[in-house]
């Protein structure tokens, strides 16, 4: 009976750990998202090496978690702006206090919301990066449109993930991805998502050795290759 109950316990725990993955919450939520600063930090300085980010740029970060990336970004446009949104309310609160200082001088802003629904006006930023996110968001095709809808003509969107199906060590990440519900794309279907979704000059970067992946495409802005 002992044992029924101890792995009992080990499953709620486990199922718990997986709920707080996909969506922080709570206390221990808040120290996880903090805890996603240090243990993805290499993985986002590399992608972000990828990314071309002009210092006046006005940029978006979908699902940042500790707020380390916008904290980045802001370093890397240090005349533009940055607007974080996550739809974990302990993320947001990790995040405002990772970037209290940059939330105070008025050069980021971080808010509550869903990638699904971004409150934010048609074609409004130059950048968008999704760090360790897309995984999770709901109708994945549809949610990546709605990224474009708020992008400028010629603005560039960067998908950043620590693994891809088929990818170095990819095997690894398959069960755990499967346990979490989470879209586990290939490189090609990381091309096809942005590239569907009416992204021009679409690419893949790896970082060598690692399972690393950013997939980067660009809002068109030749005359008659714009998406309405």
């Amino acid at each position: 009976m002992i044992k029924l109950i101890e792995l009992a316990v080990a499953i709620l725990i486990f199922v718990w750990l997986l709920g707080q993955l996909r969506r922080p919450s709570g206390p221990l939520g808040r120290v996880l998202a903090w805890s996603m600063n240090h243990s993805h930090s290499a993985l986002t300085q590399w992608a972000l090496q990828q990314v071309p980010i002009r210092k006046t740029d006005t940029i978006l970060d979908v699902g940042w978690r500790g707020g380390r990336t916008v904290q980045r970004l802001a370093a890397l446009a240090p005349e533009g702006s940055v607007d974080g949104i996550d739809y974990s309310a302990a993320s947001v609160a990790a995040s405002r206090q990772t970037n209290a200082r940059e939330i105070e001088a008025g050069r980021v802003r971080i808010q509550l919301g869903s990638v699904a629904a971004l409150p934010f006006p048609d074609r409004h930023f130059d950048v968008v990066t999704a760090a360790e996110t897309h995984y999770y968001w709901p109708d994945l095709p549809a949610s990546t449109r709605e990224v474009l809808r708020v992008m400028k003509s010629g603005g560039t969107f960067a998908i950043i993930a620590e693994t891809h199906r088929g990818g170095v060590l990819g095997a690894l990440y398959a069960v755990p991805m499967l346990l979490l519900r989470a879209a586990f794309l290939t490189d090609g279907e990381h091309r096809e998502l942005l590239a569907q979704a009416g992204f021009g000059e679409v690419a893949t970067f790896h970082a060598p050795g690692k399972n690393w992946i950013c997939a980067v495409g660009r809002r068109p802005s030749a005359p008659g290759g714009e998406t309405p």
